[in-house]
């Protein structure tokens, strides 16, 4: 059995099956279902007629239309009841410091004698080859190591002051 395929263009398969697709079966829907029809098949035929470049703009602005955009979420006029309260601020401060849990290491300074057990030691948290180590210990004040636990933070701290070099967590 050998199949013919038939290319037809996409406006005319768009207005086939518009015009195909089961009309609903209540008579006063008659009316509004073909005004529906005719502006959907309008909007389609405009969209079709657009260039490659245009798509991309209308896709773009249709997605900021409908809040869709990928840079979160559409920003509306609501917000919440205690966001808007009086002396509300301070207690959104307190809880976004402590809600922190990932921290820098800033290398800020460090002893010259120190530097090659400096660089030994940021080679050993960062997993830095010797020159990327080196590289990166001589451009201080740098951060060594970013999004780092509390507590393994304080560590690596305390290591790189014995060391001879001044670290801060930020």
């Amino acid at each position: 059995m050998a199949s013919t395929i038939t290319k037809i263009p996409t406006k005319s398969l768009l207005k086939h099956l518009i015009s195909s697709s089961p009309k609903p079966p209540v008579s006063r829907f008659f009316s509004t279902a073909e005004n529906r029809t005719q502006k959907l098949e309008r909007i389609a035929d405009e969209l079709l007629d657009l260039t490659k470049l245009e798509r991309c703009d209308y896709s773009i602005l249709f997605r900021l239309k409908l809040g869709l955009n990928r840079y979160g979420p559409s920003v509306s006029g609501v917000t919440s009841p205690g966001a808007s309260a009086p002396g509300a601020g301070s207690g959104a401060a307190e809880t976004k410091a402590a809600e922190k849990t990932a921290f820098d290491i800033k290398l800020e300074k460090f002893d010259a004698a120190a530097k090659i057990k400096i660089i030994k030691e940021v080679r050993s948290f960062t997993d830095l080859g010797l020159k990327e180590a080196k590289d990166l210990v001589e451009k201080v004040p740098v951060v060594v190591k970013k999004g780092v636990a509390k507590e393994d933070a304080e560590a690596i701290i305390k290591k790189l002051q014995e060391l001879g070099a001044t670290a801060v967590l930020e």
